[in-house]
């Protein structure tokens, strides 16, 4: 049998444990969810103009390349170049056998000098002719005669002339020189090899600076970008501010022009053909490199942009991951248009007032409360022109 004192007892102490639990249970659930909520960064997403940079294939090509062949034929005697070597316009390059043209020349002078004397003779016997024409001492056919072969020997002087300045020209044209500024390759030839006038290419030159890069756009990106800036290419239009990215990855530091456009669409693929103009002082771009192309295009007004780290990749879709009002986490569904430096253009999904999760989302799940720190483009190092 319990006592009085002892039932008191045991209702007191009873009485004591549920105030404890009441008073556990009134801030005890607000301080575990607290303690469930994830550290996140976040990001207001950006409502800004931007213009979208078109990027294309292209080939960097000497705007000026010359393959030289030899105007005379004969064996190669000296080079006076090495392949890649750097050259400037009248340098010599290669010597020619010029034993047999330095003959025709002396030859050609000799056959000159002679019909220049017959020339001479004949002149003077018109002078002749002309005073005893006037004493009635000739009749004056003889004189029209005498006129005629002094015209014909007039004539024969021309014709060596002509073949004295061919060989010289052939004596000359044994010297070969570059006809540019510019390098050289290697695929030359050697010494002691026959060449063939005007076949046989003896090395080719290729100006350095500047230099072309040729790329290939489609009919409707060149409709946008003359309806965005439809003054001629000539006129300062649309064809300013070309950048190229080398294979490597790094950006050229200088930007160029697009100096030439096809008349027309290539047959075989519908695009248009084009080459901008780049300055290269210091040489480091080569014919033959490859580069992606970079035009500015048609400005986007108002775009909403979003960090690309925000961005999640689950098989086809695009998903960020919004901090709605409770900030709690809620997935969105996005459709992405081009990179703008860091970050994606959304085109659907989003609006101004979002804010996304860009740090710590391996951690986070739908619905999941999340501990928000809101920072800044700049915080993170992100920049629409990257």
């Amino acid at each position: 049998m319990f006592s009085v004192k002892m039932i008191k007892g045991c209702r007191a102490g009873l009485s004591a444990a549920v105030t404890i639990l009441i008073l556990a249970g009134c801030g005890g659930p607000q301080e575990a969810a607290q303690e469930r909520a994830v550290p996140v960064k976040a990001v207001k997403i950006i409502q800004q103009d931007v213009q979208i940079a078109n990027e294309y294939a292209g080939q960097i090509q000497a705007k000026t390349e010359v393959k030289i062949q030899a105007r005379v034929s004969g064996h190669i005697m000296e080079k006076m170049v090495a392949g890649g070597d750097m050259v400037k316009a009248g340098q010599p390059l290669f010597r020619i056998d010029s034993l047999q043209y330095e003959s025709s020349l002396l030859s050609a002078q000799a056959q000159l000098a002679q019909a220049e004397a017959n020339w001479e003779n004949s002149r003077l016997d018109t002078e002749r002719y002309e005073n005893l024409l006037q004493q009635a001492a000739i009749p004056e056919q003889r004189l029209t005669t005498q006129k005629a072969a002094e015209r014909q020997n007039e004539a024969v002087v021309a014709s060596y002339r002509a073949l004295v300045k061919k060989a010289q020209d052939d004596v000359d044209s044994t010297l070969v020189i570059s006809p540019i500024d510019g390098r050289i390759d290697v695929d030359d030839v050697g010494v002691g090899t026959f060449v063939q006038a005007g076949s046989t290419t003896l090395v080719t030159v290729g100006s350095q600076d500047p230099v072309f890069v040729q790329f290939n756009m489609s009919e409707n990106e060149y409709l946008n970008l003359r309806q965005v800036s439809p003054d001629n290419i000539a006129d300062g239009g649309w064809g300013e501010g070309v950048t190229i990215t080398l294979s490597n990855g790094a950006a050229y530091p200088l930007s160029g022009k697009v100096t030439q456009v096809d008349r027309g669409l290539a047959n075989n693929s519908g695009t248009l053909t084009l080459k901008a103009t780049l300055a290269n002082p210091e040489g480091i771009l080569i014919p033959g490199m490859f580069a992606r192309v970079k035009i500015a295009g048609a400005p986007i007004r108002n775009a909403i942009l979003v960090p690309q780290r925000a961005v999640q990749q689950i098989l086809d879709k695009s998903l960020v991951m919004v901090v709605n009002a409770g900030n709690q986490a809620e997935p969105r569904p996005v459709t992405l248009g081009e990179k703008v430096g860091g970050f994606w253009l959304v085109k659907e999904g989003l609006t101004a007032d979002d804010t996304v999760v860009v740090e710590g989302l391996t951690k986070v799940r739908e619905g999941a409360a999340l501990d928000v720190t809101v920072v800044t483009p700049a915080e993170l190092e992100l920049s629409i022109n990257s």
